[in-house]
């Protein structure tokens, strides 16, 4: 019985797997705000697509009648929306059977995060992008940062407006490629006062709310972060372990000696300031040191250390074990610690080798590994 249970596992892993490779490519173009040139980007694309000799048809695109956006229309095939009749008036959704049954090898679908008309098919049109890429058509799409689902509180802070059509991260973690359109904030304002983004009407409005520099700085931090996220994931997934460049990520190791815990915590954040890379800071509380043993003054100091390094930006970890060196050992494993800190020991080298157990087989674990120790002094 478990070896049939293994085997309609394994034969549900394969279909998977045949779904996925049949499965449509999906390229997202992402940007900290409208105007940024994501419409023109793909429209760029479109051009450069058929030129060689690809297969592909406009499914949905909104130019919101900027002049260079609409121009790039001109020689493209457009598969026609689907009129629908809501509340009295005639509106336009993307046409998703019909994308689907002219299957080209690669559809055009502007507005991501659209929220589609009562009664159709998807409420959103994020789901039908997913219906299109499941036929096996690629798919070429963009969003601004804003309709990200997990960044929506950040947003609100950042624009003082609810942003109500949002998409699930997941859409972005199943991207095969995620392109940043990036603009200066100066860039950014400069089209918004040249008329590039909005009619002459909305300008001073825009300009005094949304396009503001503080509110786009922030926004195109967020569409730089979100894209090399996207790209280290993409890294993990997709580079064999053996080659991969290993990001540097230090492990400062401290305990209860609060001048040298202090030294760690400083030098470390130093270097992992210079190479701009995550830090974590590790004490590893044994038994002698639960909070009945340990004098009042330690735990005062050791507390301020911890909020020292909390400042300095680094992750703290406190760990309860009497093994010391493995309790290290697993951490560095754990989060891919490319190089661990300890504090330089108050005594001679004949002395470490003779006296420090710990020391010693920190050596020796390490020894087998990839990690570096640094001693600070």
């Amino acid at each position: 019985m478990p070896e049939e249970e293994h085997k309609d596992g394994s034969v549900k892993d394969f279909i998977e797997l045949v779904k996925r490779s049949r499965r449509g490519k999906l390229k997202v173009y992402i940007g900290m705000s409208a105007g940024v040139g994501k419409t023109y980007r793909m429209l760029q694309e479109a051009h450069a697509l058929l030129k060689n000799g690809i297969d592909m048809q406009i499914g949905y695109i909104e130019t919101h009648m900027r002049a260079e956006t609409q121009a790039l229309l001109a020689g493209l095939p457009v598969i026609a929306r689907r009129k629908t009749f809501y509340k009295g008036k005639e509106l336009e959704e993307l046409d998703v059977q019909t994308v689907i049954n002219r299957h080209p090898e690669v559809v055009i679908v502007d507005e991501l995060a659209h929220t589609n008309i009562e009664g159709s098919k998807n409420s959103k049109r994020w789901q039908d992008v997913m219906d299109i890429l499941d036929a096996g058509i690629s798919v070429i799409t963009a969003v601004n940062i804003q309709h990200l689902e997990s960044l929506n509180e950040d947003i609100e802070e950042i624009t003082g407006i609810p942003i109500t059509e949002r998409i699930p991260d997941k859409i972005l973690e199943i991207a095969d490629e995620i392109v940043n359109i990036d603009l200066t904030a100066d860039e950014l304002i400069e089209r918004l006062k040249a008329g590039k983004i909005y009619e002459k009407a909305k300008i001073e409005r825009a300009l005094n709310n949304f396009f503001r520099n503080e509110k786009i700085l922030q926004l195109r931090e967020l569409a730089l972060k979100e894209v090399a996220h996207h790209l280290e994931r993409k890294i993990d997934i997709e580079v064999p372990r053996q080659i991969k460049l290993r990001p540097e990520k230090f492990l400062a190791c401290i305990s209860s000696n609060a001048e040298t815990a202090k030294v760690v915590i400083r030098k470390t954040a130093r270097l992992a300031s210079y190479y701009r890379s995550p830090w974590i800071v590790l004490y590893v509380q044994s038994s002698s040191e639960s909070m009945d043993r340990i004098k009042l003054d330690k735990q005062r100091f050791l507390i301020n250390n911890f909020k020292l390094a909390t400042e300095l930006g680094a992750e703290v970890l406190k760990m309860k074990s009497d093994q010391v060196t493995q309790t290290i050992m697993q951490v560095a494993r754990e989060r891919e610690i490319t190089t661990i800190c300890i504090g330089k020991p108050h005594l001679s080298l004949f002395q470490v080798i003779i006296k420090t157990a710990i020391f010693n087989e920190l050596l020796k674990n390490l020894s087998s590994t990839e990690t570096d120790l640094v001693i600070l002094s």
